[in-house]
């Protein structure tokens, strides 16, 4: 769906291909006209404005189309002409959006990768973004297999703040274990078979954990590389620090760990931490976790061969 067609055939010089809007002043003009048509249409109530755009040269309709949103493109924009379908299908489009939106790490994978999926990558936007979901338990326990243990899992406000954090809420555990896990799907996130079995870019994941201070706590975090049967680990990192004693700061303690060269066959990363608190008190006085998180970053990329 998401340009099965050309996207998919782009080649390494293609991929390289130079935006041919290098001219800083006429560019300039550009922008400033089209942000002065925007303004001006915000003022406009009810009123239909239609412009014919296919008299355009294809550098300056390049430029207005770069300006849509990546969906709109795929969705409506594409299905106006040959001449549309062509211009959203070829690569110079996507690398103008993502050079004036800064997107580096896209920019970077293009240029290692000669099969590289403009349309795909700019619509999912797969790297250097949290893949999970829900981490701070700001919709409950969605989007997360749970096992509950003792009185389960709930949601708590922080008893001391986690810097940088979106929000100040953390999952909370009870007197027995509590598991809950969530499985990322890297394919439908954006990401491509090429990509991850020849460069291999790195798999970083990231967790915060705490206690109360008047209950001490056990965490423990696995996360594995799987194949596309789910089943099969190929990587796998696991972590079981010692435990918060009773009468501690209720300060967090982050685990991290970046999978680098970890072979082909990845399609999934299971993500799952258990919890529990070391005195078997009725209620939710075991670990604490929060800000999990698993990204996908390109720095290690090296070219195809």
């Amino acid at each position: 769906m998401m340009g099965q067609g050309s996207s998919q055939g782009i080649s390494s010089s293609s991929a390289r291909e130079k935006s041919p809007f290098r001219s800083s002043s006429s560019r300039k003009m550009l922008d400033d006209a089209l942000t002065s048509v925007y303004k001006y249409s915000r003022n406009l109530q009810h009123v239909e404005f239609f412009m014919d755009l296919e008299p355009f040269p294809e550098e300056i309709l390049l430029l207005i189309l770069s300006f849509v949103p990546s969906l709109d493109l795929l969705l409506h924009c594409r299905l106006v002409s040959r001449r549309w379908r062509r211009l959203v299908d070829a690569p110079t489009l996507w690398r103008t959006k993502c050079e004036r939106d800064r997107r580096r790490e896209i920019l970077l994978a293009a240029e290692m990768c000669g099969d590289f999926s403009w349309q795909r990558v700019c619509l999912k936007t797969p790297f250097s973004k949290n893949l999970l979901r829900n981490p701070y338990g700001a919709e409950r326990l969605k989007h997360w297999t749970v096992r509950n243990g003792g009185d389960g899992w709930t949601v708590e406000v922080n008893l001391s703040a986690l810097e940088g954090a979106e929000r100040q809420t953390c999952f909370v555990t009870s007197f027995s274990w509590c598991e809950k896990s969530q499985i990322i799907d890297l394919l439908q996130e954006g990401l491509w078979e090429h990509l991850l079995d020849v460069h291999q870019p790195s798999i970083c994941i990231s967790d915060w954990y705490a206690g109360r201070q008047d209950c001490g706590c056990v965490y423990r975090i696995k996360v594995q590389l799987l194949a596309a049967d789910k089943h099969t680990v190929v990587k796998e990192f696991s972590l079981a620090p010692e435990p918060i004693p009773q009468w501690n700061d209720t300060s967090y303690h982050q685990v991290s760990h970046e999978f680098r060269q970890y072979g082909a066959g990845v399609r999934y990363v299971k993500f799952s931490h258990t919890g529990k608190d070391t005195q078997f008190w009725k209620g939710w006085y075991g670990a604490r976790m929060t800000n999990s998180s698993v990204t996908v970053k390109c720095h290690n990329l090296e070219p195809c061969g």
